[in-house]
């Protein structure tokens, strides 16, 4: 059976026009353990190459696949996989689906985020895979893992709907005790420039200006690493070398 698989996937890979059928998984694990297998049947897939390679400037950097990568037909599916697998995976590159593709997987990034919040599990970086499809990693939320206030509110929304799951649970009593859930950060198009910041401003014209003239995104990765910083000492010093950065002649 499992030489019979394999030899599916073979034919599957090597036709790339082709569809996947509908029905199908894909999961591709490099690592030595591999997961439990979701409820409904998977083949083998390679990692491919377009993800170890070097991102553009200024783009998060996409590291080599190392663990399994999946491609699952639906939202139900990535469900029924976290439900065998969330306790024991490291985490996966999943394949989703863009605005309007329904094959080979019509999954999107909303329905994952979902799915994954439920489990205690969260997204990270993501790279565009072709014309229908983007990959996503998603692994169990650590530790010291930070929230965003959108991500709150997205928790909020499923507890109504009765969808959270023990370990989803688990995770946001940890980051209720810990603090890190009333420091949940804004996104790019609500987050407001602190005050410390804008007192570290004062008298500084020209860092001003260029802080004041940046685009949502960019001001945002601007703030974040002051935002995310709950210890004085180094707020502080983060919010200086960000006024002596932003003063720099250019």
């Amino acid at each position: 059976m499992a030489d019979t698989v394999r030899r599916q996937s073979t034919r599957l890979l090597q036709q790339t026009s082709t569809p996947v059928p509908t029905g199908i998984k894909k999961a591709s694990i490099t690592s030595s353990r591999a997961p439990k297998t979701a409820k409904a049947s998977a083949i083998t897939r390679p990692a491919t190459k377009k993800l170890a390679q070097k991102a553009p400037k200024g783009a998060a950097t996409i590291s080599p696949v190392t663990q399994e990568q999946l491609l699952l037909t639906d939202a139900s599916a990535f469900r029924a996989w976290l439900d065998d697998n969330e306790n024991t995976s490291d985490g996966v590159w999943l394949v989703l689906a863009k605005k309007g593709t329904t094959s080979p997987t019509s999954l999107t990034r909303t329905q994952a985020l979902d799915e994954a919040l439920c489990s205690g599990w969260i997204d990270s970086q993501g790279k565009s895979l072709d014309a229908f499809t983007s990959i996503q990693r998603y692994t169990p939320r650590r530790a010291k893992s930070l929230w965003s206030a959108i991500n709150v509110g997205h928790v909020a929304r499923l507890r109504e709907e009765g969808r959270m799951r023990e370990r989803g649970e688990r995770e946001v009593t940890r980051a209720k005790e810990d603090g890190r859930w009333e420091r949940a950060y804004a996104g790019p198009s609500n987050m407001t420039i602190p005050d410390e910041v804008v007192a570290a401003l004062r008298g500084k014209p020209v860092a001003k200006k260029r802080l004041d003239g940046m685009k949502n995104m960019e001001r945002y990765s601007a703030l974040l690493p002051i935002v995310t910083t709950h210890t004085e000492a180094t707020r502080k010093r983060k919010i200086d070398k960000l006024v002596e950065e932003l003063s720099k002649e250019r």
